[in-house]
């Protein structure tokens, strides 16, 4: 089915795909994904490009109109939203639809939900969808982490390959990983409480009466201090800081926690949209490398950290243990987490096709970003073929939301900068 929004044509298109690809007559899942082009060029042999969505757990993007990064691809592109099994429209990956699967049969489920299925989505909608011509991808976030899976496993499909904020460590396991990432939450916090001075008093009142008092969310489940640190997640984007200042703004209703804040809460660490953000320490899973919760044990390690500290403060885009028994729609996937992170997992990156890559590949780097170390991008930068990035501190992770930088990766990427 064919929809208008003001600029766009959007077509539904629907597969239905193996679970496991090296088992293409078993299991099949749904796998969705929605066709965008400009109006005015519905009719015109564009070149396809196919977008990566940042999560992992994130679902395509659903445009509005010719906007952003959207309206600037498909000045020159017919653009593909992929959502990545498991999320929107693909078999969504919940309690609900996995209900009845024991521990073991959940983590064997959940095994299939990696970027080298992804990437084997991809090229099946590449030959059945798209004509078969290779392609360009546009990788966000983990959508860069797919691309190197993307270069490592099927380079033949591809064109060209732009990413934003997602270059990532080849070789990095999660320990690695979180050995960056955590100064680098540590820094972000320093940022937000030079911003707002006032909020360091007030979020330590916070934990403290979370701590002594049973508050409850809507869903029933308990508001504790290290639910309460969840909110920094958001502090690498460029908006992080307003946003948890503004609800901090809102959380007392005189000596109690306000219904406003506890509704907001809830919304912003549900999990609702799935699991798969929740466990995605299995993106940096690899053989003889079994991730084995790594961000509790960085934390464990940074005294900075410490649930009594003062200035208390926030976690980042990392996943601990604890929610697996304290967020509700998480819950029925602890012992399942459990054998995940004792997984030795196949590798996702070939380093040696990746050294010899010869697909063209255009890549910001921001300098700053909280969540994707921009020292291991660098490094990935210099260890893949014909990766030219661009490395800049003027946006921070979500730097895609404006087209400016889509549309200076394009121009790197046809040679005119």
């Amino acid at each position: 089915m064919t929809i208008r929004i003001p600029g766009l044509a959007l077509t539904d298109h629907l597969l239905q795909l193996p679970l496991d690809h090296a088992d293409p007559g078993g299991r099949k899942i749904d796998v969705y994904a929605r066709e965008v082009v400009a109006v005015d060029k519905q009719d015109d042999d564009l070149p396809w490009m196919v977008f990566l969505q940042g999560g992992p757990g994130g679902e395509g993007p659903r445009p509005m109109k010719a906007e952003g990064w959207i309206g600037e691809v498909t000045k020159t592109h017919r653009l593909l939203l992929l959502d990545q099994r498991g999320t929107g429209l693909s078999t969504p990956l919940t309690a609900r639809s996995t209900a009845g699967m024991s521990a073991q049969e959940l983590a064997a489920y959940v095994k299939h939900f990696r970027a080298d299925s992804i990437v084997a989505d991809a090229e099946i909608f590449r030959e059945q969808v798209a004509g078969g011509k290779p392609w360009k991808t546009l990788g966000q976030s983990y959508g860069g982490f797919i691309t190197l899976t993307y270069l490592s496993q099927a380079p033949e499909g591809l064109a060209g390959c732009l990413v934003t904020g997602g270059l990532a460590g080849i070789d990095a396991s999660a320990d690695d990983v979180y050995a960056h990432t955590f100064p680098r939450i540590a820094r972000k916090n320093a940022e937000y409480y030079r911003r707002y001075p006032q909020d360091r008093a007030l979020v330590r009142r916070l934990a403290d009466y979370l701590a002594a008092n049973e508050v409850l969310l809507p869903d029933g489940s308990r508001l504790t201090p290290e639910r309460l640190r969840l909110l920094g997640s958001v502090f690498g984007m460029s908006y992080g800081f307003e946003q948890v200042h503004w609800l901090l703004e809102t959380a007392w209703d005189g000596a109690e926690i306000s219904d406003r804040f506890r509704e907001a809460v809830l919304g912003t660490t549900s999990y609702a949209t799935g699991p798969i953000y929740a466990l995605q320490e299995f993106c940096y899973g690899a053989p003889g490398k079994p991730t084995g919760w790594a961000a509790d044990k960085a934390l464990a390690a940074r005294p900075e950290f410490a649930a009594d500290a003062d200035p208390l403060l926030f976690t980042g885009e990392t996943m601990f243990r604890w929610m697996f028994d304290q967020i509700t729609l998480l819950q029925p996937f602890a012992q399942a987490a459990d054998l995940l992170a004792e997984t030795d997992w196949p590798p996702l990156y070939d380093p040696r096709r990746l050294a010899d890559n010869e697909v063209p590949v255009v890549a910001a780097v921001y300098f700053d970003d909280m969540y994707v170390d921009a020292d291991l991008s660098i490094d990935t930068a210099r260890r893949v073929g014909n990766v030219r990035p661009w490395v800049t501190n003027e946006f921070e992770h979500d730097g895609l939301r404006s087209g400016a930088v889509v549309g200076r990766l394009l121009e790197m990427l046809d040679g005119k900068v």
